[in-house]
């Protein structure tokens, strides 16, 4: 019985089948958004109704009508209608990618489990590296979001900057960082979740232009300095995500 079914699960046809057909619904929900042939952006139901909805649908119905209802009952994001979150509209090639990637399911904790992924990845992000102006020397990883990313970097920074193996020995000392007033909260939480906590958490004014004001730097250091803080970053922030 479990032979049978992984069999059926694990079969080449029925995929190249699936495949075909979904790649072909995805184009037409492309071209109909583009074209801004649904005018909503999103159907709106109740969180408890859109529960109950898919409760009965995934008893019942079969996979063919699942993705039809998915791309019905979900944001739309390339509609030149849709404004509101920070996600982006993929590029249709940056979803073939993410196949591909789901298809091997190439884990990277170490070199021989994603040899491709793995170089692919150095390249990237030396290639954003010399965008930014970083040198030949600078390293970097992708990860899955902006708290993810700027938990690693402050991670980093806490580990070039603290005296203190924190990662070994643990930290009794109160470090903090220093941000814009302005900038995401996905800074904010990345520093509760190091356990800074709110005092560690430095709020510098900024510009009418919502650029961090540089002239309050020093007086907003040696505050923290004299609360018997110990400043290890100083973040950077695109202006204003409010």
């Amino acid at each position: 019985m479990k032979s049978n079914l992984l069999n059926e699960v694990y079969k080449s046809e029925v995929f190249r089948e699936q495949g075909h057909a979904l790649i072909d619904l995805l184009a037409d929900h492309l071209e109909g958004s583009l074209q801004q042939e649904r005018k909503k952006v999103i159907n709106w139901n109740l969180p408890e109704d859109e529960k109950d909805f898919w409760e009965g649908f995934l008893a019942s119905e079969s996979e063919t009508n699942f993705f039809k209802e998915v791309l019905a009952r979900t944001t739309h994001v390339h509609n030149p209608r849709y404004i509101g979150h920070q996600v982006c509209a993929p590029a249709p090639i940056a979803a073939l990618s993410g196949l591909v990637s789901a298809m091997l399911n190439n884990g990277m904790a170490i070199y021989e489990m994603g040899m491709a992924p793995t170089a692919i990845e150095r390249i990237i992000t030396d290639l954003i590296g010399a965008k930014i102006g970083f040198d030949k020397s600078s390293r970097g990883i992708l990860t899955s979001g902006g708290t993810l990313a700027n938990l690693t970097a402050m991670l980093a920074a806490r580990k070039a900057k603290v005296s203190k193996d924190v990662w070994k020995d643990g930290s009794s000392d109160r470090l903090a960082i220093m941000v814009s007033e302005e900038a995401h909260y996905c800074i904010d939480r990345a520093a509760r979740i190091m356990g800074l906590g709110t005092d560690g958490i430095i709020k510098v004014p900024v510009t009418k232009g919502f650029v961090m004001d540089s002239s309050k730097l020093e007086a907003y250091y040696q505050q923290a300095t004299e609360k018997g803080l110990k400043v290890f970053a100083l973040v950077g922030s695109a202006p204003s995500t409010a």
